[in-house]
């Protein structure tokens, strides 16, 4: 970077990742109003379909895919907008959900306040221990085949990530990609269930919340030795700059203290941890039929997404 570019990014830093309220999710609780101010909930055919995250005035970034969702209420703190631009990944594997990640354009800036504010990014450098506390937000099912009950409030649940190895052995070798990071609690009754799809994982490095992952998949809900799979969103980093490219989120480098205990496990079947791990990913454009889906921004900190929307 030249003196410019870390000046800008100052700037940008000092902005994500702060909320200026916080010092279903299975075993969550209701979130506090203007908490998670980069929280957004997308919506189609008036109901919600996934989450979000904010991450400057225009871009909200999900999964590649989300399931429909009922929620009610609203609040004077939010804002809503239609989505004038859906970028899916360009390799994202519908077998095993790798790359599951896409970003939506609104079509109009949303205004920072108290309760709407970009969430950091995990920057490419990133790397995250075994143990490393994280929270996890959305308005989800509350334990499989039950939904979040009225009045549906925001809720979040504290997890700690679980290393690649450990996880790929839990949940079955091979099935944790290089892309992907695994948090939950190994007894079970604290994860992310459906409907919490494409919303963020953050972890509070001094005082600036970064999105380390995007809710993406599991085998059931917070059930014992099966931890939630979510997307790396450090690995994104070259692929979400080349497709915004005013107005850049402020990607922040999140370190981990200690030893990773992760890098000794072992199961049968699990390859010796690998010395190198490539980071590169095929940049190809890619377009899509945009559905008719819009994002609102609430009052917990949430915002969320409606109406029609055209992509590329």
């Amino acid at each position: 970077y030249g003196v410019m570019d870390c000046f800008a990014l100052t700037l940008l830093c000092r902005l994500c990742g702060t909320t200026s309220f916080n010092n279903k999710i299975v075993g969550g609780e209701d979130a506090p109003a203007g908490s998670w101010p980069w929280q957004a909930s997308v919506h189609q055919f008036g109901g919600h379909v996934c989450g979000g995250s904010l991450i400057n005035k225009e871009w909200v970034i999900v999964r590649y895919r989300g399931r429909r969702q009922n929620q009610e209420g609203s609040n004077p703190n939010e804002v809503s907008r239609t989505v004038a631009q859906i970028v899916l990944h360009p390799v994202y594997d519908s077998d095993t959900n790798d790359n599951d990640i896409a970003l939506l354009r609104l079509t109009s800036p949303v205004n920072f306040t108290n309760y709407i504010r970009p969430v950091c990014l995990a920057a490419s450098d990133s790397f995250y221990h075994n143990g490393t506390d994280s929270w996890v937000t959305g308005w989800g099912k509350i334990n499989e085949g039950k939904f979040l009950p009225s009045p549906q409030a925001l809720q979040e649940v504290e997890v700690p990530v679980l290393g690649n190895r450990q996880c790929n052995c839990l949940n079955r070798v091979g099935s944790v990609t290089d892309n992907m990071l695994c948090a939950g609690v190994l007894t079970g009754g604290k994860d992310s269930c459906q409907g919490d799809s494409g919303g963020p994982m953050v972890a509070k490095q001094n005082s600036v919340w970064i999105q380390s992952g995007v809710v993406s998949w599991g085998f059931g809900c917070a059930r014992p030795n099966l931890p939630g799979v979510y997307t790396r969103v450090s690995r994104y980093q070259p692929w979400i700059d080349s497709k915004i490219t005013t107005d850049k989120p402020g990607f922040v480098q999140f370190t981990s203290s200690g030893v990773d205990t992760d890098s000794s496990y072992t199961c049968p079947g699990l390859p010796p941890p690998a010395t190198n791990v490539p980071t590169k990913q095929q940049l190809k454009p890619t377009t899509t039929k945009a559905p008719d889906i819009a994002v609102i921004l609430t009052a917990e900190g949430e915002f969320f997404i409606l109406g029609s929307a055209s992509t590329s």
